[in-house]
């Protein structure tokens, strides 16, 4: 019997460690990803005209005319990995980079093995934090956002 104490007091150990390292992991994710996709966009804004080429010649994005595809892809790529990195908006930046990143995978007509599995690792960070959140150490757990947000729909 002393073995099953021993080895639940341990499980519940380890249980809030992974808890207390929750916050942290997801701010380290949110800053990976983020960063990622804002060197994207700003380099895009750094040379406008090169960045309107790219999306007429290179990037073939489904449904849209590429002028249009570079205004929204752009802007998703500067203002959404701010927000992530902050916390602020929940879910929405993530969802939001989710399909940035899809489209830049679609819209490349050959994609290099390397350059696809990166794509597949931010995917799979963006869909975590998509799934979970942001974690307690974001903008919108430090107002209670949701909380608000609740008894205000009530």
């Amino acid at each position: 019997m002393h073995i099953v104490k021993t080895l639940y007091t341990a499980h519940q150990l380890l249980l809030r460690l992974l808890n207390l390292l929750q916050a942290p992991a997801a701010l380290v994710a949110r800053l990976y990803v983020a960063q990622v996709f804002l060197l994207s966009g700003l380099t895009k804004l750094r040379d406008w005209d090169t960045t309107l080429f790219l999306f007429q010649e290179e990037y073939h994005v489904p449904l849209l005319p590429p002028a249009v595809a570079a205004v929204t892809g752009t802007f998703g790529e500067t203002v959404l990995p701010v927000l992530l990195v902050l916390g602020v908006g929940g879910r929405v930046p993530a969802l939001g980079l989710s399909v940035v990143n899809v489209m830049a995978v679609l819209s490349l007509t050959d994609i290099a093995p390397l350059a696809l599995q990166q794509h597949v690792l931010w995917g799979v960070l963006l869909m975590v934090l998509a799934l979970y959140g942001s974690g307690a150490w974001a903008v919108d757990a430090w107002l209670n956002w949701d909380r608000r947000l609740s008894k205000l729909l009530r």
